[in-house]
């Protein structure tokens, strides 16, 4: 069973919280630790430093500059933190030590005689801390000087540090956890009211939104996010909508004229001549259902993203080849016009060029009459590489400007001069442009002519 997500904050930030407490808590101890050592390190290197000037070993013998300092009630008493005194010759054999000492030795450790540091050790039951220094006699060595202090009191208070501390950890971290799990859940209270809201939009009210409490925190943010979502779904939806309706209405006409030019035909016998006409219409019929049908099925592969696949392509080449093709196809005159005099090299997919090409010319010579020029001109300007379809037709009512790439719309004039079309060639044009990220715009009069641009940004130059 996965942790749920405050499970999961809590114990994340009780993980990152356990790290820092335990750094801490090393750090606590390592300070104390070295504050208590250097302290009595202190007191010896003091007692050394009192005793290496008042005590000398002359022909194997301890002289002192101050024999009663050896009488002294620290040197010859167990205290609470006596210091042991023992003087050694260069073997380590004992010369003479403190009283407190009694018959104990403190132990000479030969590899640190003249290292000057204090370090710690156990001698029988007892833990110590010692420090050695070697006595001269002018400039001869005639023994050592060992001076130790009880370390156990301060293990004691080390280890009691160290049980408490690790006492504390699990309690601490504990209680954060549960801290922790008490203000993620409030944390993302936000979340679930997002969530039950989400559940509750379906298709039937998808209008609705979730209401922003504080669009500048990352809760509101993701809100708004979720809002704009749901607004580009509604706005998909109306469009899916107001296309399946405008398709079916297309589909419906020229199926309606086919099934009435059958009706009359079978009501009663007719000349060849009547048969010949019914059957051109039906034909024609036909023919409109299946231009229909085919850029309906040309704008479904542009939604599915079927013309992302790009190549290099020479663009005058293509466009003289284009342009020759389409005159040979429709006999019309098309001029191309070259705004430079070298190839200019894009990376494209020549298949959705050819289909945005063949729109744009389509509709700029069904609008335009037979003598209007009609001319596709290639340049390049600063921003990259563009290509336009100018033609001095009929142009287009500037309130239409707006709607001429959606599904199905048509100027009424259309419907009133009876110009044949399905209302899908700009849609579809549009489409490609945005799945292959060209531009597409345009600028157009009425009674004046209209011009389409397609831009190619610059990194799609070669």
């Amino acid at each position: 069973m996965r942790n749920s997500y405050r499970q999961q904050i809590a114990l994340r930030l009780t993980g990152v919280t356990a790290l820092i407490i335990l750094l801490v808590f090393a750090i606590i101890y390592v300070v104390v630790r070295v504050t208590v050592v250097s302290s009595i390190d202190r007191e010896l290197q003091l007692e050394t430093d009192k005793h290496k000037s008042q005590i000398f070993i002359v022909d194997g013998e301890i002289r002192f500059s101050h024999k009663d300092e050896w009488q002294e009630q620290e040197h010859s008493q167990i205290q609470l933190n006596p210091i042991f005194i023992e003087i050694v010759d260069d073997g380590g054999e004992s010369m003479d030590r403190s009283p407190n000492l009694r018959e104990n030795h403190l132990d000479f450790f030969p590899q640190k005689a003249g290292s000057g540091e204090a370090w710690t050790h156990r001698t029988g039951a007892r833990e110590l801390r010692q420090m050695q220094i070697p006595l001269m006699n002018g400039a001869r060595q005639e023994g050592y000087l060992l001076v130790a202090k009880s370390f156990e009191d301060i293990r004691t208070l080390l280890n009691n540090l160290r049980n408490v501390l690790l006492l504390l950890y699990p309690g601490i971290l504990i209680s954060v956890f549960l801290v922790m799990r008490y203000h993620a859940d409030k944390s993302i209270e936000p979340i679930r009211s997002i969530i039950k809201k989400t559940n509750l939009i379906t298709q039937s009210n998808l209008n609705e939104r979730i209401p922003l409490i504080k669009p500048n925190d990352e809760i509101g943010q993701l809100s708004s996010s979720i809002n704009n979502l749901l607004n580009r779904l509604e706005s998909a939806l109306k469009r899916e909508k107001q296309f399946t309706s405008d398709a079916s209405h297309e589909l419906r006409t020229p199926l309606a004229v086919l099934r009435g030019t059958l009706e009359v035909l079978i009501r009663k016998p007719r000349t060849p001549e009547e048969y010949v006409e019914k059957i051109q219409t039906s034909l024609n019929s036909i023919d409109r259902m299946t231009a229909i049908t085919d850029q309906l099925l040309a704008l479904a592969r542009a939604d599915v993203g079927k013309l992302h696949e790009v190549e290099e392509c020479e663009l005058m080449a293509f466009c003289e080849e284009f342009v020759a093709e389409k005159s040979q196809q429709t006999g019309r005159d098309i001029e191309l016009a070259y705004e430079l005099g070298m190839p200019i090299f894009v990376k494209t997919n020549e298949k959705a060029l050819r289909l945005i090409l063949n729109n744009l010319l389509g509709n700029a010579l069904k609008y335009s009459e037979a003598e209007s020029p009609v001319i596709l001109r290639v340049s390049k300007p600063d921003s990259g590489v563009k290509i336009e379809v100018i033609d001095q037709g009929v142009g287009i009512a500037e309130e239409n400007l707006g709607r001429i790439f959606d599904p199905f719309f048509r100027e009424k004039e259309d419907y009133s001069e009876g110009k044949q079309g399905t209302g899908l060639g700009l849609a579809i044009v549009k489409k490609i442009s945005d799945e292959m990220g060209l531009t597409i715009q345009v600028f157009s009069r009425k009674n004046e002519g209209s011009t389409f641009s397609v831009g190619f940004p610059t990194e799609f130059q070669s």
